[in-house]
């Protein structure tokens, strides 16, 4: 390990190699490389601590299973106790690439939110957190050397607490975060939250439905319908990505794996929440989600790209999932990750999300540069009005189709 950071995302503040944890600060610090010997501390501090649903045991072991250990992932959790107490757990791991090593957010790339998991009292019992993550830093790679430090995808706050890393230089990640808090009566959140012009439009649109068939709303129950609701999801969001001309990252196998083992398993039958928009017989909507911590997670989603599309099949069903979410207690609905149009008209809360670069090695300081470059200038696309709408039309006419009616806003009016 280099002794000094040689990069971060605004800055380049020294790494102290001195740093021998407990006695520096005050933090017991254990990295583990095997999830299963921290699995009982992990399921029981993520009961009561400030987190998301996306930094549970079971999604993060399910990942491993189908996605991360396949691939050469090597798990690094963080344990940090003080006075015996868990103080935080982070969930991360070491990569290895073509050409470095990279220490990253474990299961990154299936978390809309990457981010530590806080006792309610963090703050006051980790006074200087930078100070305790460089010893992290050191410990990590005292027993496996890595190039270079990349966390992406971190919202501003955990729960109710603000997020430590932003203690730290971030620079602001290509995509935002979108939250809607809800009330007790859908009826009445309906009302305060649409327009009535708007409400007019929702009623059209299922009368529109209508005439192809019944319109009505599952939750399935047993495994079979479950399953069968994922698999319609998953082959109508393949659509929607070749339409649009995205990599379809659901077609890998292990990916559909990890998907299907979350939806079948009993110890996450209460999180995952599947649902469709029946027309007549067919599922003309489905989507995915997540219920954790009085939070709906809005994770997948998509519709049937047949004639029916255009009478909106994606935003009746967001209403009733909207409605779901209320009749069921949950205070927030969280559209995650994703700047989409509809999600500001829901929501009334904009979360930031950051990302931490930081080089160690001069390999790393050689790599990170460009991966810099092309996540600011993504950003500033995605953040523009009228170069993000173009630059999806561009993506898409190189795609070879033309998107559908009701492409990723749901929201059309």
């Amino acid at each position: 390990m280099a002794d000094k950071l040689l990069f971060e995302a605004d800055a380049a503040p020294a790494f102290d190699a001195r740093a021998d944890g407990e006695s520096l600060t005050g933090v017991a610090v254990s990295v583990h490389r095997d999830l299963p010997e921290v699995s009982d501390v992990w399921r029981a501090f993520q009961q009561g601590a400030d987190c998301t649903a996306f930094q549970t045991f079971e999604w993060h072991e399910a990942w491993h299973r189908h996605i991360g250990a396949p691939a050469g992932v090597t798990p690094a959790i963080v344990v940090g106790r003080v006075r015996g107490r868990v103080a935080f757990i982070l969930p991360f791991a070491l990569e290895a690439t073509r050409f470095a090593r990279r220490l990253v957010w474990h299961a990154s790339d299936l978390c809309d939110y990457n981010a530590p998991l806080l006792a309610p009292d963090f703050a006051e019992m980790v006074g200087d957190f930078p100070s305790v993550f460089s010893s992290i830093l050191r410990q990590i790679g005292e027993e496996t050397p890595f190039d270079a430090v990349l966390l992406s995808k971190m919202p501003d706050t955990v729960g109710r607490q603000k997020n430590p890393f932003l203690a730290m230089p971030t620079s602001l990640n290509p995509s935002g975060a979108y939250r809607a808090t809800l009330g007790t009566d859908w009826d009445k959140y309906y009302a305060e939250k649409r327009p009535s012009l708007k409400r007019k439009r929702d009623r059209n649109k299922r009368k529109r439905l209508a005439d192809f068939g019944p319109v009505s709303f599952t939750t399935p129950v047993d495994d079979r319908d479950r399953a069968a609701n994922l698999d319609v999801l998953l082959e109508q969001k393949g659509k929607a990505f070749a339409s649009m001309g995205v990599n379809n990252f659901l077609a890998r196998p292990e990916v559909r794996a990890f998907f299907a083992d979350l939806t079948l398993s009993p110890a996450t039958r209460d999180m995952i929440h599947l649902s469709h928009l029946d027309v007549g017989s067919q599922m003309m909507a489905t989507n995915l989600g997540l219920v954790f911590g009085g939070r709906y997670y809005h994770v997948l989603a998509s519709y049937d790209a047949g004639p029916a599309s255009k009478f909106g099949p994606g935003a009746v069903h967001l209403l009733e999932l909207i409605a779901y979410a209320i009749r069921n207690r949950l205070e927030v609905f969280d559209f995650t990750i994703g700047d989409e149009r509809y999600k500001r008209e829901w929501s009334d809360i904009e979360v930031a999300l950051h990302d931490y670069r930081a080089a160690v090695t001069l390999r790393g300081y050689l790599l990170g540069l460009p991966g810099l470059a092309v996540s600011e200038a993504k950003r500033l696309i995605k953040q523009n009005r009228v170069l993000w709408p173009i630059a999806l039309k561009v993506r898409a006419a190189l795609a070879g189709r033309k998107q559908p009616a009701e492409q990723a806003p749901v929201d059309e009016d």
